[in-house]
Formats: structure tokens, sequence, C-alpha cells
């Protein structure tokens, strides 16, 4: 790693505090530009190591930018990865402080819920179906920490993907009983869509995100556990909200979720 010890455990700690305090900051590759991919997770995984001293849980993990929409959105050729925890959950149809965060903006997600443990390298769709128990909506309120949304992967990485807050409802159902890739999805913000997408805009297929979740961690010798809830990325672009707003998806099959922002 380019970065030292110290260098990395006083980066998690501003991200985090940015998070924490709802204050933005430039992007760290703009003060360390030597920072390497290794050095983004280990900043990732510092602020974790943070909130799980305070007494945090782990609930699940995220896939990012997995959409070409995405992609093309933010300018970035490839996914990204982060960790969920507690302190991030709302409730099906909850209400979300908008003065708890600096910009949000909310993305309709396939999510999965897994019944046995994946490994990696070498996992693939075939055994993210196989391990699944259910799929279900989700919307992931996404809020980086860097001024006006303006970000490299390396700096979103150790940001935590931008992971903020997420709401998971609707109807569970199989994951091998539907075709994922063909399930229509639209999100509405105050009762008008506002995005329209199918799931296999998730890397051709959600289920594939999964998978790569699940490689970059046997990558970094862990696994993806049994139980785990995975957010395998946004199908749209990201729509920003503000207060007053209230933010519906509804999935083809899976129902609906929501939440509000006061």
């Amino acid at each position: 790693m380019a970065l030292n010890a110290s260098t990395l455990d006083q980066l998690a700690e501003q991200l985090e505090n940015c998070q924490l305090k709802a204050k933005d900051t430039l992007k760290i590759t703009e003060s360390h530009p030597d920072m390497g991919w290794d050095d983004a997770y280990a900043i990732q995984d510092r602020i974790l190591a943070r909130k799980l001293a305070r007494g945090a849980r782990v609930v699940g993990y995220k896939a990012g930018l997995t959409s070409h929409a995405k992609m093309k959105q933010m300018d970035v050729t490839d996914p990204v990865f982060g960790f969920l925890v507690d302190e991030f959950v709302v409730p099906e149809g909850g209400e979300i402080k908008v003065s708890d965060l600096i910009h949000p903006k909310v993305e309709p997600e396939i999510c999965f819920v897994t019944r046995t443990e994946l490994k990696g390298p070498g996992c693939h769709i075939g055994a993210v179906l196989a391990a699944s128990d259910v799929v279900l909506p989700g919307i992931e309120v996404i809020d980086s920490r860097y001024r006006d949304f303006k970000f490299d992967l390396k700096s979103v990485v150790a940001d935590n993907t931008s992971a903020a807050r997420f709401v998971v409802g609707g109807r569970v159902a199989s994951a091998r009983d539907l075709d994922l890739r063909t399930l229509g999805i639209v999100l509405e913000k105050n009762g008008q869509p506002v995005a329209l997408g199918a799931g296999a805009a998730v890397l051709g297929h959600p289920a594939a995100a999964v998978a790569m979740l699940v490689n970059h961690l046997g990558r970094r010798g862990k696994t993806l556990p049994a139980g785990s809830l995975v957010l395998s990325g946004g199908i749209t672009e990201a729509v920003a909200v503000q207060a007053g707003d209230n933010v519906t998806l509804r999935i083809q099959h899976l129902g609906s979720v929501s939440v509000r922002f006061v």
C-alpha cells in the first residue's frame, strides 16, 4: 500500500466524521494522488472497525456502480463494494431526516438474502441463485461525502461507496422462481415516475453483482455469510431527493417499498 497506517486511520476518521456530521469534503485522492486500491479498501475497513467498536452490527453488503446508467452518470468503469450496518436501516414506509445527510439520492435495487454461505473466487450467477433464499425490492439512499458528488473510484471505495441509508420491503420471492433480468421497475417520487428499468441493467443479471461481491470478498480472505442481505446495485441512475419527497419503488412480481424524506 502507498499510505501508512497513520494516514489510513486519519482518512477513515475524516470520512466517517463527514458522514456522521453531514459535512462534505474534497475527494481524498486530491491530497493523496498515489493512493491505491488496497489503500481505499483499507480505509473502508477502518471506518467499519470504528463503527463496530461503538456497537454497530453488520447487516449486509452492497454493490455500487453496477449499471451502465450509473457508470455513465459517475464517469467510472467498474463496480465497487461496501458494507451495510444497522445504523443505515430504515423501516419500510419510514422517514429519513434530510438534515442528517449532505445531498441524498435514491436508487432502485433488487436485494438478495442468502440462505447458505458463498465463497470466492470462482463464484458465478448459478452459485448465487442456488445459495439465495429470497429477493425483494429495496431503495438505497446514497450520500457521497465528497463535495458536489464528484469523486473517482478509489475515493468512493474509501467512502464506503456513498452508503447512507436503505429500506427493503414489498413481497419476497424465491430467487430461482423469477427471471430477474426481465423484472420491470418503476421508481416514483411524489407519485410521478422518475426512473424506469429492468433487472438486466445490473451487469446483465443482478446475481452477477452478488457473484462479483463474493469474489471480491474471496480475494480478501472473506466469505459472504448465510443470512446476508445484499443490495445488488442501482438499476437506474440515482435520483436526487429533498425534504417533503415521498419515494416508492415498484418491482414486477415483488410489490412496492416506500420511504419519506422530512
